[in-house]
């Protein structure tokens, strides 16, 4: 992964990490309606997110020639129309990753993994349950 550079008007430089573009745009996505969670996007991404806990999970930021291109792998609400969440999500993570870095995101790419279910739980006053469908 390549770091991208800015030179300011005075000496020094900014180095943003594609982590740190990773972090902005999950907060962007999990405040999004009708996003569940983020998934990984093969099972061996899964495997090590299980040992490794990485907050980015589901994330993938590509930096080259001073573009930034953002990948989403999500799990969205059954129920939800799954194309209206997917680009409420793509203009959040545009505005945020744009207003905190001042870079401009080329791309970003949705990868829906799965559709989420909620059950009402009657055991559990105001308690919801959420089984995955496949």
């Amino acid at each position: 992964m390549t770091e991208l550079t800015t030179r300011p008007a005075v000496p020094g430089y900014v180095e943003i990490s594609p982590l740190a573009i990773a972090r902005l745009a999950s907060h962007a996505v999990l405040q999004s309606y009708g996003v569940v969670g983020m998934a990984a996007p093969n099972l061996a991404s899964d495997i090590a997110w299980t040992v490794t806990r990485d907050p980015n999970r589901g994330i993938a930021v590509h930096i080259e020639d001073n573009r930034v291109t953002i990948d989403l792998y999500v799990v969205i609400e059954y129920g939800t129309r799954i194309t209206t969440v997917a680009s409420s999500m793509i203009s959040a993570v545009r505005f945020y990753v744009e207003k905190a870095t001042g870079l401009s995101v080329a791309q970003v790419n949705v990868h829906v993994q799965g559709l989420s279910q909620s059950d009402y739980d009657d055991s559990a006053v105001g308690r919801h349950r959420r089984h995955r469908l496949k």
